[in-house]
């Protein structure tokens, strides 16, 4: 049965050293093949920039809008936006307006700490 169901262990938002909050959905050695999360940025905050190692991480942004700068090239997002960011390419988004910048981010293959490069 273990390898069809995962049971909720409650996750939490958390913060973390990319100056975002993390609330993971689905990260499991059961599913390897890809994971998902919501990232929350709260107003004016620019996360660091990094890049990920052999994943490819797609945003898909939920509420609020974002400045996103992807390997140098800036642009603005908001709801309903995806950003796709390939393996080893820079990254980082400021959330823009009064409210908390909130979205998406599915990894394939599944996001791993060892794979993220602080790149400030």
């Amino acid at each position: 049965m273990t390898d069809y169901f995962v049971k909720s262990d409650e996750a939490a938002e958390f913060w973390t050293d990319e100056r975002c909050f993390i609330t993971e959905l689905c990260n499991t050695g059961y599913a390897p093949g890809g994971s998902l999360a919501i990232a929350r940025v709260e107003p004016g905050v620019t996360t660091q920039l990094h890049s990920l190692t052999a994943l490819t991480e797609t945003y898909v942004v939920i509420e609020g809008s974002g400045l996103m700068e992807v390997d140098g090239n800036r642009f603005n997002i908001a709801a309903g936006d995806q950003v796709v960011i390939p393996p080893g390419v820079s990254q980082r988004v400021t959330a823009l307006g009064e409210s908390d910048f909130r979205f998406y981010c599915l990894c394939t293959p599944r996001f791993c700490a060892d794979s993220y490069v602080n790149l400030e």
